[in-house]
């Protein structure tokens, strides 16, 4: 038999005086038994306190057994006691517990995106993709969601001579990389359009970024992204980055790096932060920008704004028969795997053999950074340049 207490001012759940003054045995066949453990609850004498402040429910036995037995027979007694202000009533009647009121909890909405709609690339852990003259692996770290970002745009107007590629790292969260991967393609090309001197394109490719970054500032969403992009035209190409994303060539097997990292720690870009009122210092082994960022330059930054900025370094050259392929990675693998490393690996996939699997090698080098102690999301893009 279980039991529980209820407030004297609770009508559904009080019982009549009636069944505490019950002598019939429950448990104990011994009459004492019973009235020993209700004596303490038996209403005060005192006018002030007409009914006791608490009330004893008696949870309803199994029917068929002994205890059942006992307790019809302490309901079928005479109703004509009652409790104060309540009315006579049925022992049976006053143990019903009316059903509470049904609450409806809404659902969750779906998470805001702030104008920039999520990709695959945010839930899942692996995105691969091959496509004309290209080919990209994405693995993500051990942070919740991907903030790398990728785009590869092939046969630009037509032509299968030209084509757009970049990698974008986020960092405090994937907007400002997911903004980029959509929005720096166009900019670059609606500047590059009619420009043929490489002093022209390389100012219209710095264009493109800034606009880019300002477009992304009027977000008001926070974070920033490091970009690399590799532009293909009239044979030439055009490699540019803001930040530590990195692009290395492979010349018949030679790895020369076409970008330089912007990172605090290079002398010039220390000194640029310097001269503009901010300050470099070393933080757990590493340097960062008003102790916080560990890049100089990129798309977004709003609070660093006025140290990190989007201007990028850019690189022309003519494409060559000895350029064999092009990397395009994230600092995911270049914290872990060199310049020479990375060709020396992807080369057996790409160059002297019938069937190529530039994928494969994106992959083995993804799994060589990890494998050396990697947690960052690891982007790795190649693209062939014997087609171009």
């Amino acid at each position: 038999m279980s039991c529980s207490l209820a407030l004297s001012n609770s009508p559904a759940l009080s019982p009549p005086m009636s069944l505490f003054r019950n002598n019939t045995p429950i448990i104990s066949p011994s009459p004492e038994a019973l009235n020993l453990s209700l004596t303490h609850l038996k209403p005060s004498s005192s006018p002030s306190s007409p009914c006791s402040p608490f009330r004893l429910r008696l949870q309803k036995p199994p029917s068929g057994s002994l205890l059942s037995s006992s307790v019809l027979t302490s309901a079928s007694l005479s109703d004509s006691g009652s409790t104060a202000g309540l009315g006579p009533r049925s022992a049976s009647a006053i143990l019903k517990r009316k059903r509470p009121t049904r609450l409806d909890i809404p659902m969750a909405t779906t998470a805001l995106h702030f104008g920039v709609p999520a990709t695959p690339c945010e839930v899942m852990r692996e995105v691969e993709r091959e496509g004309c003259g290209y080919s990209v692996y994405c693995k993500r770290g051990r942070r919740e969601v991907m903030e790398d970002r990728f785009s590869a745009s092939v046969k630009l107007q037509g032509d299968c001579k030209q084509a757009f590629f970049g990698v974008f790292d986020g960092h405090g969260g994937a907007k400002a990389a997911e903004f980029a991967a959509l929005k720096l393609q166009k900019n670059i090309l609606d500047e590059v359009v009619g420009r043929k001197e490489e002093t022209m394109v390389e100012e219209a490719v710095k264009a493109g970024y800034l606009k880019t970054d300002a477009e992304f500032l009027k977000e008001d969403v926070t974070g920033g992204a490091c970009c690399v992009t590799a532009l293909i035209q009239n044979g030439s190409l055009v490699v540019s980055n803001a930040g530590d994303c990195r692009a290395v060539l492979s010349r018949d097997g030679a790895a020369e790096a076409l970008t330089s990292d912007h990172r605090p720690s290079r002398e010039d870009e220390r000194n640029r932060i310097e001269t503009l009122g901010g300050y470099v210092d070393l933080c757990r082994g590493v340097w960062r920008i008003q102790s916080c960022l560990a890049v100089s330059r990129g798309i977004g930054d709003h609070h660093l704004k006025q140290w990190v900025i989007a201007e990028p370094e850019t690189k022309i050259i003519t494409i060559k028969p000895e350029y064999e392929f092009l990397i395009l990675a994230s600092d995911g693998l270049w914290d872990k795997v060199s310049n020479q490393e990375a060709v020396d690996i992807a080369r057996p996939s790409c160059v002297g053999i019938n069937k190529q699997n530039p994928l494969s090698a994106c992959k083995k080098l993804v799994d060589l950074s990890v494998s050396r102690g990697s947690s960052d999301d690891i982007s790795v893009m190649l693209i062939q340049l014997g087609q171009y």
